[in-house]
Parts: structure tokens; C-alpha cells; sequence
């Protein structure tokens, strides 16, 4: 069969000038396609040697398409692009696991990947940050639908190895049988990350991403390595089987040197109690008003966050918004009290733009002089051209409330630092009951 290589333009042509065909041409393409990374490291000479086999991965590269077209292969040579597995709901689930790498320039191909010393010849980069995703439970033993979106998320904006946790198969089936796999699964995990810390990775530019039961199997894998990886980001920790388990059992701020922890399903699934060094209750942590698919925001370039021992806890109150772009303002409110009082004192205010209006109610505990409360608003706090306030009284059938109030309002846009202080009206107000006052709210924007 006498074949002839020619090439023109740059491109790599084979001819067969007897028109020949091949039998069991298209089971040895696949054979050549189907060298790993790692056994290109072991044999790099062994394909190549074998005038055939050379034939035949010239012969796979013509026949393939673009990697760009199909998402089939990533590399010439190099790896299959591997998907998740699919499990069977009705079978109870062994414990395969796989790791899928990710990179900038195969951000959808994801390569299968293993612990051996081979992973340094692959697209792994040891001097990058990796960023570890692990799903939660998967009832009917299917592909998280969010993971892509993610992967690409994450990559679209910073040049980092992402590698996907498929444990489709351990985490099918019952709940309790899923719960059961996450400690084997944290053990896979942690020796997985020990090979990389033996290759130089930095402990500290180990990102896990953990969803669901993924947060908890996090939090055991930051727990077998001391608590000196990087960071853990809990996306709605699982609550069932968790809630009352003890720190060691479970999510906790000393698995990491940075544990945060966005709850969005306290009252179903999720966890209802806090379990980083910070933990976002988004709209208190329950039924959320028109989330997006996932977030990403916080998960890129580490966010700023200084890789250091932190506080055990901090307790942050966020909202959203019911529509795109979710996110809010958020302003501190305080209403001053000339004189304590003897029973609760309620306030509603507003803030006011050319095209919004926001309102919270800030309650004065009995014998207090001070309350305070947070406003979301959709504009920046200088934008706001107006405040309203309105007293709201306590009358009872027996007796009546005081018809007026008098005392002074401050405000401050978050986070607080040095150049965002709290500013408070220069008068004294007079609140009459159920009666609405406006001022002008003079802030400059930065």
C-alpha cells in the first residue's frame, strides 16, 4: 500500500495512489487516538517507532475534525475529552471517582487526569492556582447541569486549573447511602491533593468548591490536611444529616485558612447554622427572589482574600434584588431617640431616586435609645435624592401610644472604612404619628 505524504501550504496531505482500503482502519485510529498523557511520559518514543502506528495517528489527525468544532479531542496527540458518568439511581453506587481537568485552553474538554507523577507532562500547570469543584448528591445519577457554566466561568476570567470531582456514582441513589461515601470520597480527594503538594503546588493556591454534600466532603479534605489549603467555598451546604453533627463530622472554619459559606436553601436542603469564618444568609438563607444559575462572582483570583488564619466566625446579612442583576446597595440606618421610651419604637423610612423607591423599618427595642437596621437599595446611596421616614405607633385599646417622637437620623453606606463614615442630619427631627416626612439627603458620590 504505498501511501504519499506531501506538504503543501502547511497543511499534511496522504494520498494512496491504489485507491486501497483499509480493513480495520477505523479500530486502529481509535487505538491511536487512545494513547493518555501518561503513557506518552512512560513510552514517548514506542509510538512512533512503529512505522504503522506512525501511519495511523497521521492518518487520525487527518480524519478528526477540529477540536473547536466537535469538542471530541483536545490535544493532537494528546487527551480524549471525558464527560461524567452516568449512574444507575436503582443500584446503589460504588465509589468511582474522577478527576477532569480544565484549563484556558481546553475550557470545555475535560481531561482525565490521575495522581501519578504523569500529571506534570499533562495541560496540568503546577505554578497556576487550582480551583477543585466537587458536586453533592445526585438522586437519578446524572451530570450537575451547573457544572459547565462554572468551569467556564471560572476560566473565562482567570488563568487557573480547574479540576471537576465526578462522583456521579457514589452520590446516586438514597441520601444516607451518599452520605455514607463522603468520608472515602474526602480520603480519594486528600491523597489526590498530596500528590499535587508533592509536585510544588502551593497548599495555599488550593481553592475547593464545594456544592451541596461537595462542601462537607470539602471540609474533610481541608480537615486531613491540618487546615492549611488555601480556601473552601460552600455553595448551600447540605443540612440533612449535618446540622447536628460536630465540627469534625462536617464543614468547619479551621478546614481552611478562608471558609465561606453562601446558604440559599436554610429552609429545605441546606444548613441552616453557620459553618465558615464567613457565611452569607442570602435573603436570610431561605427562598431566594430570582437567583441566577450559579455564582461566580466570589469564586475568581482568590477575591482579594489575604491567604492568612482568620476569626473562627463573622455573621454577614446580605440581599438581593428579584431581578438582574440581583445585586443591591446596601446602607446602615440609625434613628437616635431624643429619650428612651418604655415601649418598642417602630420607624418606617424610604430612600428615594429619580426612578426607585426602597423601604425598611427600623425598631427601637423598650428603654433603648438606638436602633438600626439594614437598607437595600437599587441605587448608590448618592444617587438617593430623598429620605422618608414615618412613626409608626403602638396604640392599644387600653391606651395609646405617644403622638409624636423626636430624635436624629444617621446613615452610612457599607462596607464602612476610612473614607465611608457614618453621617448623620445636623437638626433634630419630629416624627408626628403615621405622618410622612421627607429631607433631602445630601451625599457626594466618590
Amino acid at each position: 500500500m504505498p501511501l504519499r505524504a506531501s506538504k503543501p501550504s502547511g497543511l499534511l496531505y496522504l494520498e494512496d495512489r491504489q485507491n486501497t482500503a483499509y480493513p480495520g482502519l477505523i479500530p486502529s485510529l481509535l487505538e491511536a487516538q487512545s494513547f493518555t498523557c501518561q503513557e506518552m511520559q512512560k513510552h514517548p518514543k514506542k509510538m512512533f517507532e512503529d512505522p504503522k502506528r506512525k501511519l495511523l495517528i497521521i492518518l487520525a489527525v487527518l480524519m478528526l475534525p477540529s477540536s473547536a468544532q466537535t469538542g471530541n479531542m483536545d490535544k493532537l496527540l494528546g487527551h480524549h475529552c471525558t464527560d461524567f458518568q452516568t449512574a444507575n439511581f436503582l443500584r446503589g453506587s460504588k465509589l468511582k471517582v474522577q478527576f477532569l481537568l480544565f484549563t484556558s485552553s481546553s475550557p470545555t474538554c475535560g481531561e482525565l487526569i490521575s495522581a501519578d507523577d504523569g500529571i506534570k507532562n499533562c495541560s496540568f500547570n503546577s505554578s497556576l492556582e487550582t480551583k477543585i469543584i466537587i458536586h453533592g448528591f445526585r438522586a437519578l445519577g446524572t451530570k450537575p447541569s451547573w457544572i459547565e457554566g462554572l468551569v467556564q466561568a471560572i476560566l473565562h476570567t482567570s488563568q487557573v486549573n480547574v479540576i471537576a470531582v465526578d462522583w456521579v456514582y457514589g452520590s446516586t441513589g438514597a441520601y444516607p447511602s451518599a452520605v455514607e461515601n463522603v468520608t472515602r470520597l474526602a480520603l480519594v480527594i486528600s491523597q489526590f491533593i498530596s500528590k499535587l503538594l508533592a509536585l510544588g503546588v502551593s497548599g495555599t493556591s488550593i481553592h475547593i468548591i464545594g456544592v451541596s454534600l461537595g462542601a462537607h466532603v470539602g471540609g474533610l479534605v481541608g480537615h486531613f490536611h491540618g487546615g492549611h489549603l488555601g480556601r473552601i467555598t460552600a455553595l448551600d451546604p447540605a443540612g440533612p444529616k449535618y446540622t447536628r453533627a460536630s465540627p469534625e463530622e462536617r464543614l468547619d472554619p479551621g478546614d481552611a485558612l478562608f471558609v465561606e459559606a453562601i446558604h440559599t436553601d436554610a429552609d429545605n436542603f441546606g444548613i441552616r447554622i453557620p459553618v465558615g469564618h464567613i457565611d452569607y444568609f442570602v435573603n436570610g438563607g431561605k427562598d431566594q427572589p430570582g437567583c441566577p444559575r450559579f455564582i461566580s462572582a466570589g469564586l475568581l483570583e482568590q477575591a482579594g482574600v489575604n491567604m492568612s488564619r482568620l476569626p473562627q466566625e463573622v455573621k454577614v446579612f446580605l440581599m438581593t434584588s428579584p431581578s438582574a442583576p440581583f445585586c443591591v446597595h446596601h446602607s446602615l440606618v440609625e434613628f437616635h431617640l431624643q429619650k428612651k421610651r418604655n415601649r418598642v419604637t417602630s420607624i418606617e423610612i424610604s430612600f428615594s431616586s429619580n426612578s426607585t423607591k426602597d423601604t425598611a423599618k427600623i425598631t427601637i427595642p423598650k428603654d433603648q435609645e438606638t436602633g438600626k437596621q439594614l437598607l437595600a437599595h437599587q441605587v448608590p446611596l448618592c444617587q438617593i435624592n430623598s429620605v422618608t421616614l414615618k412613626y409608626i405607633p403602638k396604640n392599644r385599646f387600653w391606651s395609646k401610644d405617644e403622638p409624636s417622637i423626636v430624635g436624629k437620623l444617621c446613615v452610612a453606606p457599607l462596607p464602612l472604612n476610612s473614607s465611608r463614615i457614618m453621617s448623620c442630619l445636623p437638626w433634630s427631627l419630629t416624627l408626628h404619628s403615621k405622618t410622612d416626612i421627607s429631607y433631602d439627603l445630601p451625599t457626594a458620590c466618590a
